[in-house]
């Protein structure tokens, strides 16, 4: 049975060779992506798209559902109603 100074020592020396391992495969990794980088011609952008995260969809301009014969005030019908919608009947406001 080995003794506790031994098996220090190998997980040592394994870390050691895992560490050494890791260091050669990220080079090999590298070498290969700068290989076919240049061979295609591809740029930062190509491989790893603009600004990292993703865009998210256009935010399109909802068309109003209600106005206000009174002011010519328009609304959505979505958010917070507006005072002047608020405890009335929503159809007589309502844009055909």
């Amino acid at each position: 049975m080995s003794t506790l100074q031994e098996l220090l020592a190998q997980r040592e020396a394994l870390d050691r060779q895992i560490a050494e391992t890791k260091r050669a495969a990220r080079n090999d990794a590298l070498r290969q992506i700068r290989q076919i980088v240049e061979a295609y011609g591809l740029t930062a952008e190509d491989v790893f798209g603009s600004g990292g995260a993703r865009k998210s969809a256009p935010k399109t301009k909802v068309a109003p559902k209600y106005r206000d014969p009174a002011t010519g005030k328009t609304w959505t019908g979505r958010g917070v109603s507006p005072k002047w919608i608020e405890g009335k009947d929503r159809a007589q406001f309502l844009i055909a």
